[in-house]
């Protein structure tokens, strides 16, 4: 319970300038919708704010336009449809279709289409309107977005944070899935290697965060001004990001080929878990190394080490099971290298060199 509350914590400090922002921007709306413009009670301007900013970290930039207009959009149709045929089962029918077709027809994405169709029903299930009441909602709702839109541009995202806040806890469960396949290898444990490759594939989920997170780092760098010291630092957070999936898949395989060996009782040279531990090392220092660490860093010269550890061990067996788990080795060394900057061409050639470079 307690690690729970510490987590839970945790997410709350990172999502508090969030809520701010969002607390902050509805009052805004609403002030301008009652005291500017003169509208009584504009509940649709801060419910506006909220369905634009409480939004996920892959719904900002072009997507937060559009739930602003699928807002407004929604909003609009279903006050025409509820003011000339009142509320009822058979209206909220048609208030659905008719914002749904509305967006799509004015080019929406998916976002704009179901926010449409959301504030749609919303309205459709409120009392008919008078005409200046649904005017009223429909400026509202504009009002409301627009302040939304603006303290979204005015409040950017720290674009490196937000990517290596997602990349860390990654990179670390990657690296204990690589001690975990090593342990297994080594205790020729089936249940650990089973688990282990378990662990490999839930990965998955945070991979798609890491990609959502650099999306939202670009998108970032590219609306707001002062964000745009950070874009060689975030540029070379994207750049790894692909690789790192790379390396992901290839961890799998890895764990794949390790249970195959434990399975069928194959001899597998202490030299080879030896490796893999190396690999863990290295990912575990890939974050530095993005971060700013020197050329040799710590993450290439575990990579290097891994591929030639792993070369070795084809001297003393030649089985296939160990072939197949070397050649995932040297494939995962070969990611790392390009998730820390290196090119294909290099990270190919220093892999192939490995052994002979490190006289291993």
């Amino acid at each position: 319970m307690r690690a729970t509350l510490d987590q839970r914590l945790s997410t709350l400090r990172i999502a508090s300038l969030r809520i701010v922002q969002i607390c902050l921007a509805a009052g805004v709306a609403w002030l301008i919708a009652t005291k500017v413009v003169g509208h009584y009670q504009p509940f649709f301007a801060p419910i506006s704010v909220v369905l634009v900013l409480g939004l996920a970290i892959e719904r900002r930039g072009r997507r937060a336009y559009e739930v602003a207009i699928g807002v407004a959009l929604g909003i609009a149709v279903a006050d025409l449809i509820v003011l000339a045929l009142g509320t009822g089962t058979w209206q909220l029918m048609l208030v659905i279709g008719l914002a749904m077709s509305a967006a799509v027809l004015s080019g929406g994405g998916v976002m704009l289409v179901n926010q449409a169709a959301v504030s749609g029903v919303l309205v459709a299930s409120l009392p008919a309107p008078d005409l200046i009441d649904s005017t009223h909602r429909f400026v509202d709702a504009l009002i409301g977005g627009g302040v939304a839109l603006t303290a979204n541009a005015i409040t950017p995202i720290e674009p490196v944070r937000l990517v290596r806040r997602h990349l860390q806890p990654l990179l670390s469960r990657l690296s204990g899935t690589l001690v975990d396949i090593a342990d297994a290898l080594e205790r020729d444990n089936h249940e650990e290697i089973v688990a282990a490759l378990e662990r490999a594939r839930s990965l998955d989920p945070a991979v798609r965060e890491m990609k959502i997170a650099v999306e939202a780092s670009q998108e970032t760098i590219s609306l707001a001004p002062t964000r745009r010291r950070f874009r060689g630092r975030v540029d070379r957070l994207a750049a790894a990001a692909e690789p790192i999936d790379l390396m992901i898949r290839n961890t799998r395989v890895l764990a794949r080929a390790c249970q195959r060996a434990i399975d069928t009782n194959e001899n597998i040279p202490p030299v080879v878990t030896d490796s893999i531990r190396d690999l863990a090392t290295s990912v575990r220092s890939l974050d530095s190394h993005l971060g700013g660490a020197p050329v040799r860093s710590a993450a290439r010269e575990s990579a290097l080490r891994a591929a030639a550890k792993a070369t070795a061990a084809l001297e003393e067996t030649s089985n296939l099971a160990v072939s197949v788990i070397v050649g995932q080795i040297r494939s995962t060394a070969t990611d790392l290298l390009l998730g820390s900057g290196m090119s294909h061409e290099e990270a190919a050639e220093q892999v192939r060199s490995a052994r002979e470079r490190l006289g291993i």
